[in-house]
């Protein structure tokens, strides 16, 4: 598999659209957080000042009403009062009126021609009724109800509708204060639509750049897995040729110089007229023999040819009794299932499984005994190398060593899988799994 090239890091892009991001959140928090405070505030000074002026206008109407009750009775047949009795009951309202009309910010909110027009007509009002008063107190009574009757009564009843009016313009002013509040709401809501709209197009495009930036870098690591894969399996092929080659070279060469050896040994002994001399070659011979023993030994360990002869059962079961004298490990194997025909090619990795399993065991593992399990079932075949020392610190099997990692590659070349687990009663289980195949190559 070619190899992607190399791209660029998607760190700094990433970062940049998180600042972007949260830049464009801050600002927007602000700004929403700034039109609701000046919304709460609009609505808090609309709604305060436009209760008060309603309150001093509602005041205002019922101090001119008054006035008209009055005038009413001041103007009524058979009152036994002179009309400059009632200017007490006036200068009251008059200066609950003033008071009203100036006190304070009253009415603040209302158009200010219409408060100026009320402010003269109420100093109109006030004027016209002083002289109704002065005529009434130099005696001219019926002038003075005259006056009542066509002048003050008009202008009251044109203060009631200046104050109606000014109540109707209050309550369009509050309407139109709602109609503020409810533009300023639309507009928020409408930069909230904005704002999510494009906090979802950019998480959408920062979603697409990360995907794209995951798949460029899986690509890699596929192509890297590969290229690993195939490198173990070159090293593995290399590694089997170099042993099966020194293998021969051990059993051919030097088995054969070592046979000839003896032979001629043998012969100069058998020849020899002195005793101690054909005690030294048979002595010699014996030497020779069991050299040649130790390198068949070292030769079938190398590349155990006997598991073309034996298969791998009978393969294994030699080499568990070989490894436990020449490790020191006291080996229980046992065998589950029919035997099956296991080809060469993965009867060799099982065998180098075993051999890298037992050697952890008598380096690191800490005891002597072993249990080794070959268990046939219908479609594969399983082994199992199971010891109760010390185990696998969790650090290594985080980091697997070298050794391990061949066993995993043997298992993943046969299409099979490798387990490390730790027993019940501590230790290490290793166990192999792989599927048999059948004698045309295809597996079962």
């Amino acid at each position: 598999m070619r190899r992607p090239p190399p791209g660029r890091s998607p760190t700094t892009g990433l970062l940049v659209g998180l600042v972007l991001t949260l830049a464009a959140v801050t600002a927007y928090s602000l700004y929403v957080a700034r039109q609701v405070a000046g919304l709460e505030a609009l609505q808090r000074d609309l709604i305060d000042r436009n209760r008060r002026d309603s309150l001093q206008l509602l005041r205002i109407q019922n101090n001119l009403n008054q006035l008209g009750l009055a005038m009413r009775d001041m103007l009524e047949g058979g009152q036994p009062y002179p009309l400059s009795a009632w200017r007490s009951q006036f200068d009251r309202i008059r200066s609950d009126l003033d008071d009203a009309v100036e006190g304070g910010d009253a009415i603040d909110g209302v158009e200010s021609r219409g408060r100026e027009h009320l402010r003269v007509s109420l100093e109109d009002f006030w004027s016209a009724a002083d002289r109704t008063f002065n005529l009434a107190e130099s005696g001219r009574e019926a002038e003075a109800r005259a006056e009542v009757q066509l002048s003050l009564q008009a202008r009251q009843a044109s203060l009631s509708a200046a104050v109606a009016r000014l109540l109707f313009e209050n309550n369009a002013a509050e309407a139109e204060a709602a109609a503020r509040v409810q533009a300023i709401y639309r507009d928020v809501q409408r930069q909230a639509w904005w704002f999510l709209g494009a906090t979802l197009l950019a998480i959408g495009a920062t979603g697409l750049y990360v995907i794209r930036a995951n798949r460029r870098l899986f690509a890699e690591l596929a192509a890297l897995s590969d290229g690993r894969r195939e490198l173990a399996q070159q090293l593995i092929a290399t590694r089997e040729s170099t042993l099966r080659h020194l293998a021969r070279e051990l059993h051919d060469e030097l088995g054969q110089v070592l046979t000839a050896m003896g032979s001629m040994i043998g012969r100069a002994a058998r020849k020899s007229p002195d005793e101690a001399v054909r005690d030294d070659l048979h002595e010699v011979a014996a030497i020779a023999q069991g050299a040649l023993t130790n390198v068949r030994s070292l030769s079938q360990t190398l590349h155990p040819s006997i598991l073309d002869d034996i298969g791998l059962d009978g393969t294994l079961e030699w080499y568990v009794a070989t490894a436990g004298r020449q490790l020191g490990l006291d080996i229980h194997y046992e065998r589950h299932g029919n035997p099956a025909p296991v080809d060469s090619g993965t009867a060799i990795h099982v065998y180098r499984v075993l051999q890298e399993s037992l050697s952890n065991v008598a380096r690191h593992a800490g005891t002597h005994e072993v249990w080794v399990r070959l268990t046939y079932r219908a479609a594969e075949v399983m082994l199992e190398v199971e010891d109760h020392g010390s185990g696998i610190p969790e650090s290594r099997t985080s980091r697997s060593g070298l050794g391990i990692v061949a066993m995993r590659e043997r298992a993943g070349l046969l299409g099979g899988r490798l387990e490390l687990q730790r027993p019940d009663g501590g230790g290490t289980l290793v166990r192999l799994t792989v599927p048999l195949i059948d004698t045309e190559g295809e597996q079962s």
